[in-house]
Parts: C-alpha cells; structure tokens; sequence
C-alpha cells in the first residue's frame, strides 16, 4: 500500500507549484486541487459535526477530541501546500537568484508553527 506522504509526493510532481512573474499564482495540477477539495470538505464536515457536539451538550473532553482531529486534518493539507511550493516555486525563485524567497518561506513557516 502506498504511503500517504509518497502519495502527495507523486501527485506534487506532476505540477508546478507557482506562477513566475510579478503576478502570484499557484498553479496545481487537477489531481492535487481535486485531493485538496477532497480534504477541505471532510474539514468543513467536520467542523459542522463539532458544532452539533457542542449544540448537544457533549462532553467537552469528546469535542476537544473532535477539534484536535480537525487541526489535524488542515495541518495535513498545509503540509501538502508547503511542500508543493518549495519544491516547485522555492526552487525555481532560489534558481533565478531570488534569495528573498528564503525569509518569505521562514515566514510562512512560523506562521504554520504558531499554535
């Protein structure tokens, strides 16, 4: 069975991350959007089931639960983001000598690391 990370890994390899040029644009393949949509509704399902727990009155520790799993689930899809754009828009900008992509991604990694 195929690993969940070889299978991003496979599907960010057939796309190129970002637009060059002034204009900032991501540009994925149909089969990484299709994955992502994919895993932002079952986020989105599951933040309404969250809701449902909290308008029954359940048991706070089942919700945090619920939530902790949620995070869990946009982490997943940020960590395929990061890495589509590293290997395809990093790379790219660091190969045309753009070193300023290098404080733009620590950026965008603290922001992912503040929790």
């Amino acid at each position: 069975m195929v690993s969940e990370v070889k299978k991003n890994e496979l599907l960010l390899e057939e796309e190129n991350c970002c637009a060059s040029g002034s204009e900032r644009k991501s540009h994925h393949s149909e089969k990484v959007k299709n994955n992502l949509v994919i895993r932002l509704n079952r986020i989105e399902g599951q933040v309404r089931g969250i809701k449902g727990l909290i308008a029954k009155d359940t048991y706070c520790d089942d919700v945090i639960t619920q939530i902790s799993a949620t995070q869990s689930a946009l982490n997943s899809v940020a960590k395929i983001l990061l890495e589509g754009h590293l290997k395809g828009c990093v790379v790219d900008r660091l190969q045309e000598g753009d070193m300023d992509v290098l404080d733009e991604v620590l950026i965008t990694v603290q922001k992912l690391m503040k929790k």
